[in-house]
């Protein structure tokens, strides 16, 4: 079993690894999910969430509510590898290095152009097809110390080239790894 956290910016490919390990009996748990639920309960946007709950309780707050989760998990018997979806800050890391000794960082990295495109191309609620609110969504995940994590990753991919290839690394990583 292995605790693995996954970074990188909006578009970079975060989701392929997370999907790749929970197709290899991984459990995935969501930073953003926590957030999500929060910010239904606050009747609020998620990016406003996101920054209201650390000025409210802390940099770690989302990291700690992660960590209960998983902790949760392994008190009821899983012993899956769990990936944590949405790392973004150098604190989070700490913390979660902190409670689990075997936990590690693998980050994506896809250029900006790119990831505009792709973020156009999927479509999600949060996503956008203006290069300005999309520059101001970089600026907001690197100010929350995303470009830190990155840096502090034990693995980086680079996803800019096809997909096929893309997808053969995230599996050889994983098999370096035991995922």
């Amino acid at each position: 079993m292995r605790i693995m956290g996954v970074s990188g910016m909006p578009g970079s490919g975060k989701s392929f690894i997370s999907d790749i390990a929970c197709e290899r009996g991984a459990i995935m748990v969501s930073m953003g999910d926590i957030i999500r639920e929060e910010a239904k309960k606050r009747g609020e946007p998620s990016k406003e969430t996101a920054k209201n709950l650390r000025k409210e309780f802390g940099n770690e707050i989302v990291a700690e509510r992660t960590i209960e989760k998983i902790k949760k998990l392994l008190e009821e018997g899983v012993d899956s590898s769990i990936v944590v979806d949405g790392i973004r800050s150098h604190h989070e890391v700490k913390l979660f290095r902190k409670n689990f000794e075997d936990f590690i960082i693998v980050s994506v990295f896809a250029n900006s152009k790119i990831r505009f495109e792709r973020i156009k191309a999927r479509n999600r609620e949060d996503d956008t097809d203006d290069y300005a609110v999309f520059e101001e969504r970089d600026e907001n995940e690197l100010g929350f110390g995303i470009g830190n994590v990155i840096s502090l990753s034990d693995k980086l991919l680079i996803n800019e080239s096809d997909l096929d290839s893309y997808i053969k690394e995230i599996h050889e990583f994983m098999e370096e790894y035991d995922v």
